[in-house]
């Protein structure tokens, strides 16, 4: 399994330089890849480009980007440049957002779900294999190429959690990006549904990243109500209160690996037996020194 950490975000923002900083210094130490999320600052594939180019082997990929607000041509083109700059170390990382965002805060139709990542896969899939997208659908209509002189391929990972949006995934994509997934509802729910559609679609093995918070610490209440406070409100939306019944959880502060080293180990362990293929390291600063004592953990588990 690999590890990578997710740097940047609503918890603490950073600008350009520490962004490239934090890169750099992941790279130095061996950690597969760096996430950055996309919330209401910098724009992460943009990101990702500025850093593959400061970078030479970690992968750099969005958790994630979403779709509605971009034409998914135009996002073809940001993301075969950012795997461009990235020279083919770039993955992007797609997902729907929720209704507070696409229908209150843009303006945009949440409706159809399902089928608008259907579509929106139909033309952005064949853009970032160097294809040209021919596709008639009710939401989108293209018949174009891009030409990008120096494009990598570009796998893409799409936020899934519903039962529609993991046989896309399957099927469309290279794999799933969670967040607020848990170890019930990957076993259960995630995996067994995602392999399926990859295989009835003759592709090859889905990748599976499970992204977490995670704090080495002694203070466990402690750190148990600090993540029950930062997830609060993804506890309220309904595709992840969705995951948390099919954990079979309470609250949102389950889905974290807190602990010391053994109750670490013994989670990275289980994800690793469940099929996870990819850790994403939200790292807490639950106490001083928590967060980086936490990186060297990891780190030591590289």
């Amino acid at each position: 399994m690999r590890i990578g950490v997710m740097v940047g975000g609503h918890a603490r923002r950073i600008g350009i330089d520490e962004l490239v900083a934090r890169a750099q210094d992941l790279e130095s130490r061996g950690f597969a890849t760096m996430w950055i999320p996309h919330v209401f600052g910098h724009d992460a594939i943009n990101c990702a480009s500025l850093v593959g180019r400061e970078t030479e082997r970690i992968e750099i990929g969005t958790a994630v980007v979403p779709t509605y607000p971009r034409h998914p041509t135009a996002l073809a083109q940001q993301a075969l440049t950012a795997g461009a700059a990235c020279r083919g170390r770039f993955t992007l990382g797609i997902g729907l957002s929720h209704p507070p965002v696409i229908e209150r805060m843009i303006g945009l139709s949440y409706a159809r779900r399902a089928k608008h990542m259907r579509e929106y896969m139909e033309v952005l899939g064949p853009l970032l294999r160097g294809e040209a997208a021919h596709f008639e659908g009710e939401e989108y209509r293209v018949d174009m190429a891009v030409d990008v002189p120096d494009a990598h391929p570009v796998p893409v990972l799409i936020a899934a959690l519903g039962d529609r949006m993991l046989e896309i995934a399957g099927r469309h994509a290279a794999g799933t990006i969670l967040w607020m997934g848990g170890f019930g509802a990957i076993e259960r729910h995630v995996v067994p549904k995602l392999r399926a559609a990859a295989q009835e679609a003759g592709k090859p093995e889905p990748r599976v990243v499970a992204g977490m918070h995670i704090a080495l610490t002694s203070k466990l209440d402690a750190a148990r109500e600090q993540v029950g406070k930062l997830l609060a409100t993804y506890g309220q939306m309904p595709s992840y209160r969705a995951m948390i019944e099919h954990e079979g959880s309470q609250g949102a502060a389950d889905f974290a690996l807190l602990g010391d080293e053994k109750d670490l180990d013994a989670g990275l362990e289980r994800l690793r037996a469940l099929g996870v293929s990819d850790f994403e390291a939200s790292l807490l600063e639950t106490e001083e020194g928590a967060e980086q004592r936490t990186l060297a953990y990891l780190e030591s588990r590289l």
